[in-house]
């Protein structure tokens, strides 16, 4: 087997996500309940303490993509939402912020649903002894829900989400981080993502090979010079290179 371990990206690689964090019901279903539990926010204050935090606390970061169903990944989000909650002279638990945090996400997503094949792919790889694993740039409070939710989390030997090692794609570190913990050569694996940058320049420039997936929501670039480049989403095929003797 060419590829004996196999890394995918997750948001619009085997997952098509949509969120909108500007939706009005959201801020006012999220400053009820914030007001439920002792914090009083108009639905306006909550939105723009929400903002401001975010930037507060990514300040020094370096921007890269701006998509929100990756949610700020250099940070834990639920740090934000216990900060609305000091600020209002809550002092709420822990596990109050990250109830806070699922239920924001939950108002702000329109829609998630596994690609056709996701499935399929993951179950057969793994069925062929190859390793597969999981490394994304999300929130664990977000993705560790969706990943249960959509049938999957048990699909990969290892998942590797960016806001509990505080780096995110491409940073070499994060990469380096899942194949220094596993013992993985590069030589032996490949990513397989949907974006030009984080997704294929990043695994490059350690040594992975690259799969490359233009789907519904990657970043509007030119196509990147992987290995192989699907200019549309179709994971039967992805399952024909990857499990290729």
């Amino acid at each position: 087997m060419r590829y004996q371990n196999c890394i995918f990206d997750l948001y619009g690689t085997l997952v098509d996500i949509h969120t909108d964090e500007t939706l009005s019901r959201l801020w006012e279903e999220l400053a009820n309940w914030y007001r439920e539990h002792g914090a009083a926010y108009t639905p306006e204050e909550l939105r723009e303490a929400y903002f401001r935090t975010v930037r507060d606390m990514e300040r020094g970061a370096v921007p890269l993509r701006n998509d929100a169903h990756e949610a700020h990944p250099e940070i834990r989000i639920e740090k934000v939402f216990r900060k609305l909650f000091l600020d209002r002279g809550v002092d709420a638990e822990p596990s109050l912020a990250v109830r806070a945090g699922e239920r924001f996400r939950k108002l702000s997503l329109i829609y998630i649903r596994l690609y056709d094949g996701a499935v399929r792919l993951l179950e057969t790889l793994r069925a062929n002894g190859q390793g597969v694993w999981l490394l994304s740039n999300a929130q664990r409070i977000f993705t560790a829900y969706e990943l249960r939710s959509l049938g999957i989390e048990k699909l990969f030997d290892g998942i590797y989400l960016s806001s509990d090692y505080g780096v995110k794609k491409p940073d070499s570190r994060f990469f380096r981080q899942l194949l220094q913990d596993h013992g993985i050569p590069p030589e032996t694996a490949i990513m397989i993502g949907n974006d030009g940058v984080c997704d294929i320049q990043g695994a490059q420039a350690v040594g992975l090979s690259t799969l490359y997936i233009r789907s519904n929501i990657s970043p509007k670039e030119p196509l990147p010079p992987a290995d192989y480049v699907f200019e549309e989403m179709n994971l039967s095929r992805v399952q024909d290179i990857l499990t290729r003797a």
